[in-house]
């Protein structure tokens, strides 16, 4: 593998596109409008405190400290702009998801539910009904080693293959990674019709938040949680 420096610039342009095309889209739906200000209500409400608005800055340093080597130093080893068969994208961006979500369910499960980050991982349960801003407000040891998790899935499938992913196809993978694990903590009371994943995806993790006794503890699909049998069911809310 070489360091393809302009790959890695697709990837990270990519990444940025999809992500200011899909915000534009999306909130030009009026049910997307009003989820975004009951969710912005709530938050204000939190980003008040000190110790909130505290966190989340830190928080937010830690994903920098995590994600600025790796896009120097990992990824240009990671991707290339080479074509790929049309079915290898699609295979590429399933395996990274998978095994992200297989390795974060393990360490969930067990470091931070277990007894040595259980502590670590309170800061973020304080979120007993969390909304948007509470995706941000991690302890940074947390974020370093979940956001880690990700980042270090896509040089593992590239070895695994024996040859750089398509910087298109990781930056894709990358995107659905960030959209719900940010999805996973909104807030949303939306028509069944044509939301009902939408609030099936929050309403999962609004469970896991219930207290640090729950499960469902992936964060991409609950495939593991079912084949381990820590499947709990969605729960409805109020806005908190």
């Amino acid at each position: 593998m070489t360091y393809n420096w302009q790959a890695a610039l697709a990837f990270l342009a990519t990444l940025i596109a999809a992500s200011m095309l899909t915000k534009f889209l999306v909130f030009k739906l009026p049910e997307a409008r009003r989820m975004r200000e009951l969710n912005a209500e709530a938050d204000a409400k939190k980003m008040a405190r000190d110790s909130y608005r505290e966190g989340v800055r830190e928080s937010m340093k830690s994903v920098k400290w995590s994600n600025v080597p790796f896009l120097f130093a990992v990824l240009p080893f990671t991707v290339t702009l080479s074509p790929l068969p049309w079915w290898r994208h699609l295979v590429d961006m399933v395996l990274v998801l998978m095994l992200f979500d297989f390795m974060y369910y393990l360490v969930h499960r067990f470091l931070f539910h277990g007894k040595l980050l259980r502590k670590v991982h309170a800061l973020h349960h304080q979120a007993r009904t969390p909304t948007y801003m509470d995706a941000r407000y991690v302890h940074p040891i947390e974020n370093i080693i979940g956001n880690g998790l990700f980042l270090i899935s896509l040089p593992i499938v590239a070895l695994l293959w024996g040859a750089p992913l398509n910087a298109f196809s990781a930056a894709a993978a990358m995107f659905i990674y960030m959209q719900l694990n940010t999805l996973n903590h909104i807030y949303v009371n939306l028509p069944r019709f044509p939301y009902k994943t939408v609030d099936w995806i929050t309403s999962i993790h609004a469970a896991h938040h219930v207290d640090m006794n729950q499960g469902n503890f992936a964060t991409l699909t609950m495939l593991y949680d079912w084949m381990f049998g820590t499947l709990e069911k969605p729960v409805s809310r109020d806005v908190a």
